[in-house]
């Protein structure tokens, strides 16, 4: 049972020889959802007034565990904290309680862009983020050149990228994060982005890191592609895992309720439309009658 102590927020990495890559126990994540603009902190004092905001709540009392070699999928609706739940395990973000144990080196691949910094080059992207995800400057400069080269960019790395399109972001970003040579890698919807070959490229890495042992998170909206890489998938709903195990049967039952949602919208389309009719017969009526 989960003890709310002074510890309770735990995020830690260990170099145990424990069968689990991760492993999430009741972690919970609250936001904070200001809704007026922070005073200075002169207004704070002499009105004696706090900003007020409301909580919300991201993930709900998840629990579960990854063990090393496999692929894991997390699906589900937007807002459901599927993303929140990928920063947790980089250590991006730290859970308001709960704790979450990593055994082993992270690679995570989570928003176009992220780690880079848009005024640098580049070249000089590639040093910053690659240190950010732990690696040695000599590391770096030998593994340079195989980074440029998977990512196609070689007549592009020295200019700026905030030059750089969404398609030439992913491919720099998901070229650093797999010559860090991770032991789990975090993957996050953006290899959706870039051309279909590129993407073949990223997918035969993704299978190579497989065949090696790796183990694999990936976020993804494509059913497909979890269907085909994952051993196991959680499906999360408003924070919560409303099903987990075999990808098959959790695709089956997030399917049905997409198709649920995409029902009741329909039939309250519907709806909306006999009122508008109605009420356009009526006002016709009441004219002729005037």
């Amino acid at each position: 049972m989960f003890r709310k102590t002074l510890n309770s927020r735990k995020n830690k990495t260990k170099k145990s020889g424990s069968s689990l890559a991760v492993d999430i126990r009741s972690v919970t994540k609250r936001y904070r959802i200001h809704h007026e603009k922070n005073p200075s902190l002169k207004e704070t004092i002499l009105r004696r007034k706090r900003t007020t905001y409301e909580e919300f709540l991201a993930l709900d009392n998840v629990s579960f565990s990854v063990a090393h070699g496999e692929t894991f999928g997390i699906i589900g609706p937007n807002g459901s904290g599927k993303s929140t739940l990928l920063k947790l395990i980089a250590k991006i973000l730290q859970p308001t309680s709960g704790e979450i144990t990593i055994n082993g080196k992270v690679s995570a691949l989570l928003e176009l862009g992220a780690g880079f910094h848009p005024d640098l080059t580049g070249r000089e992207n590639i040093y910053i983020n690659a240190a950010i995800l732990g690696m040695k400057r000599k590391e770096i400069d030998r593994r340079f050149n195989n980074i440029v080269e998977f990512s196609e960019l070689e007549r592009f790395i020295d200019m700026p990228v905030k030059n750089y399109s969404s398609g030439m972001y992913m491919r720099l970003g998901f070229s650093v994060a797999i010559n860090v040579e991770p032991d789990i890698l975090l993957v996050d919807e953006v290899l959706a982005v870039g051309d279909q070959s590129f993407q073949a490229k990223c997918y035969k890495v993704i299978y190579n890191f497989m065949r090696r042992g790796k183990t694999i998170i990936i976020v993804s909206h494509d059913l497909e592609t979890i269907s085909d890489l994952c051993k196991r998938v959680v499906f999360l709903n408003n924070g919560k895992i409303e099903n987990s195990g075999n990808p098959v049967s959790v695709v089956g039952k997030y399917k049905a309720y997409v198709e649920g949602l995409e029902r009741k919208r329909i039939i309250d389309k519907q709806k909306s439309e006999r009122k508008k009719i109605f009420k356009t017969y009526v006002e016709g009526k009441k004219k002729i009658v005037d």
